[in-house]
């Protein structure tokens, strides 16, 4: 009989930290200790609390462990999984709490900060079941809802709950999903389509790839749903290649229900047919348009088409399709079985529902978060994030990637939902969240997007292709020290051109970090051009480096440090020091701040 279960996380981030080694060891470790057949080992989804892993969590008492290696697992089976003692030195402390609650005995996962204000629907099942067993899923209420909608809803009272829900797309603009899967329903064709956009490009993004990792059945019920909702009978999870957890698991899936009768032929015996097929992509950002996404499952080039005919119209194969997101349709199965009141009880009046965000950057709790529409972003970041390490000073946060703002400290305390993301010159995108602090140069961070979509362009219209491209310019002149302050102006109005002549979403949103940016942050804008300086001292060509010779030891660990031979030994020899000071020739300083990160006595300054 098993008394225990210990559930390891079998995320992306964990898996990279070696999660899957600690399951193999920690299976040889309890059968050595011959409890095989009381304690059971669970491979899961993502927990959320990525900076920990590897992260494991004994059940029934719900010890938290982080941080754990190989050589800890004879002593947890020792002593916790045979005797009953956690292993109090591996048990997760919340910082956010102080010192009190690190002197706590142990902590279940719900106990600590960065869980108490989440609320998880579309994570719900990641890092509870094993993604892998479908059985789980099932015993989580798994494909009930496809067995409601089949059995006592009619298409139209599906696409009525999915208006009266309120619940809008969750991968860029916020289209409401009922609107466009109304569309489709209402369009006339022998054959329609339902995708998946599991393409996720942005940086710093990873909500879509972790549910597909953790609770990959969530997304085949749903897209089920949406199937019998607009009269379609086959579909396409679009996914990046270069998310091999993620491909595997949701292969996994779908073949388990096609043994099971949810994916085929006369599901749960109503005469509703439906299958899915993935669909692999190979990077291209682009290709997270749904145009462009379209064409490139139909084999051709991930070019976006001009619009109208929307895909509700002529999508995939010029058929009606419908196209949502991963974490999109991992809400669908929970409206359907909680209901529309309960789905509207949370977020704001126009942004139903949570958000998941993929918290990044500099932040205490790199990681993956839900919360409810209209959260504050301070409550994310200094609570659930646990704030800015090192003492810093919290700068900016980037939300929605390439296509999104910077938003500073001023709007710290803004509802995080669509319409007050858009009303501050940002957009919720995706969802990844990238915390700045006082270190980072906003001009760079500017150029860092603009690198990144003149890279991804697809070059099918001229304003993205070339527009970006003469932003960047820009970008880089300024970032030298040789621009104007007209340039400014003319930055500004190519912004503008480029977003309303782009074919599609990709060049009309890649002007936004620099229009935020140029609100927000333009005195460093000005710094750089009148003042030939960057005030966090990141841009390289205008930075200067120096030796504060009264703190010089003259050790010569940066004279053997420098590449460039740019340090030499000067005749000056500070108060209470033995050996002369250095000094930096900054003719031949190559700038690569090599000096720096061997000084020891804090002697070297870049300006």
């Amino acid at each position: 009989m098993i008394r225990s279960h210990v559930l390891i996380c079998g995320g992306t981030g964990c898996t990279s930290s070696g999660s899957a080694k600690l399951h193999t060891r920690l299976e040889e470790e309890i059968k050595a200790k011959g409890l095989e057949n009381e304690v059971k080992v669970v491979q899961t989804g993502c927990f959320g609390l990525c900076a920990l892993g590897p992260i494991m969590i004994v059940y029934p008492d719900g010890t938290f462990y982080s941080m754990v290696k190989e050589e800890d697992l004879p002593e947890i089976v020792e002593e916790h999984l045979l005797k009953g003692r956690p292993v109090e030195r591996l048990v997760y402390k919340d910082k956010a709490e102080g010192e009190e609650a690190a002197a706590e005995e142990h902590y279940s996962l719900n106990d600590t900060a960065f869980y108490k204000k989440q609320m998880r629907v579309a994570l719900r099942n990641c890092g509870v079941i094993d993604p892998e067993i479908i059985d789980e899923y099932i015993a989580m209420d798994g494909y009930k809802a496809l067995g409601k909608v089949l059995t006592e809803m009619t298409p139209e009272d599906v696409i009525q709950t999915m208006l009266d829900s309120g619940l809008r797309g969750r991968g860029g603009a916020g289209f409401p999903t009922g609107m466009k899967w109304k569309f489709a329903r209402a369009s006339q064709s022998d054959k329609k389509y339902v995708c998946c956009n599991a393409d996720e490009g942005d940086p710093g993004a990873f909500m879509d790839r972790s549910v597909l990792e953790g609770d990959p059945h969530a997304v085949i019920e749903a897209m089920a749903i949406a199937a019998y909702a607009i009269g379609a009978d086959q579909g396409y999870v679009y996914i990046r290649a270069e998310y091999p957890i993620a491909v595997k698991r949701l292969s996994i899936a779908i073949q388990q229900a096609r043994e099971y009768g949810l994916l085929g032929k006369d599901i749960f015996g109503t005469g509703f047919n439906f299958d899915l097929d993935i669909r692999l992509g190979a990077g291209a950002f682009v290709c997270g348009e749904e145009t462009a996404l379209m064409t490139s499952i139909e084999g051709k080039r991930g070019e976006p088409r001009p619009r109208p005919p929307f895909p509700a119209v002529k999508g995939l194969f010029a058929q009606p399709t419908v196209l949502n997101n991963v974490e999109t349709y991992a809400n669908i199965p929970q409206i359907i079985l909680k209901g529309v009141d309960w789905f509207r009880s949370i977020g704001t009046e126009k942004s139903k529902g949570t958000k998941v965000f993929a918290l990044g950057g500099k932040i205490t709790n790199t990681g993956l978060v839900e919360v409810p529409m209209g959260t504050p972003l301070r409550t994310i970041i200094e609570e659930i994030g646990g704030g800015i390490p090192n003492g810093k000073k919290f700068k900016a946060a980037q939300t929605g990637g390439p296509s999104g703002g910077c938003i500073p400290a001023e709007h710290l305390d803004v509802p995080i939902d669509y319409d007050n993301l858009i009303a501050i010159g940002s957009m919720m995108g995706s969802g990844g969240l990238i915390v700045m602090d006082e270190d980072n140069c906003m001009v760079d961070i500017a150029k860092f997007f603009l690198e990144f979509t003149v890279d991804e362009s697809c070059g099918k219209c001229t304003p993205c292709r070339i527009g970006t491209r003469r932003l960047l310019e820009m970008l880089t002149k300024i970032t030298d020290g040789k621009a104007t302050l007209e340039d400014l102006d003319k930055m500004e109005e190519l912004c503008y051109y480029i977003k309303e002549n782009s074919l599609c979403g990709l060049g009309q949103t890649a002007p936004n970090p620099v229009l935020s940016t140029l609100k927000f942050f333009r005195d460093e804008y000005v710094a750089h051009i009148v003042d030939k300086t960057c005030p966090a001292g990141v841009c390289k060509n205008l930075l200067k480096y120096s030796v504060i010779s009264d703190k010089c030891f003259g050790c010569g660990m940066c004279m053997r440090a420098c590449p460039a031979s740019a340090i030499y030994v000067t005749d000056y020899t500070a108060p209470g020091k033995k050996k002369p000071a250095v000094a930096i020739d900054t003719d031949k300083c190559v700038k690569c701040g090599a000096c720096i990160g061997t000084c020891k006595f804090s002697a070297i300054t870049k300006k």
